[in-house]
């Protein structure tokens, strides 16, 4: 992540979130994978498709470099939710797969995670314009650096 002044119409909201709040914030991976996006964008704006598409790239890199052998490697998870018996071609089971993951992460953003964010006070969301804008948040911040070098 890149150190950067926000733009003077970036106001921080006025209550400093607790530690524990902090943490509960980032205690998910998308939820992570969201802010760190958000946290890079000059003007802290992006959109859903957007946001949706980097944490999509960022599971898969990390599920690709992740040694855990208890858990699955995406190929394997395309793999056996692609098996069908209609004679459809192997790219495009991948490609429904992929697809189905993207809304799967979608949905859980749109519904989960940037509501609790909003909650928050971390961001604002606007369901019409399909956006979200980031608020800065130093003591979030903080973490969230940290956070990005341990994880990517």
């Amino acid at each position: 992540m890149r150190e950067r002044e926000r733009a003077s119409t970036m106001v921080a909201t006025d209550a400093t979130p607790s530690l524990d709040l902090v943490f509960d914030l980032l205690s998910n991976r998308r939820r992570r994978f969201a802010l760190y996006y958000l946290y890079d964008q000059p003007d802290g704006v992006a959109t859903i498709d957007d946001l949706t598409d980097h944490v999509a790239r960022l599971e898969r890199r990390t599920l690709e470099t992740e040694a855990d052998t208890e858990s699955l490697s995406e190929s394997e998870i395309e793999s056996d939710s692609s098996s069908n018996s209609t004679g459809e071609s192997d790219a495009a089971s991948v490609s429904t797969a992929t697809g189905d993951r993207r809304q799967q992460i979608q949905t859980e953003l749109q519904h989960i995670h940037l509501p609790k964010l909003e909650d928050a006070g971390v961001l604002e969301h606007d369901p019409r314009s399909e956006t979200v804008r980031y608020w800065t948040q130093p003591s979030l911040e903080e973490w969230l650096e940290h956070a990005y070098h341990k994880e990517l």
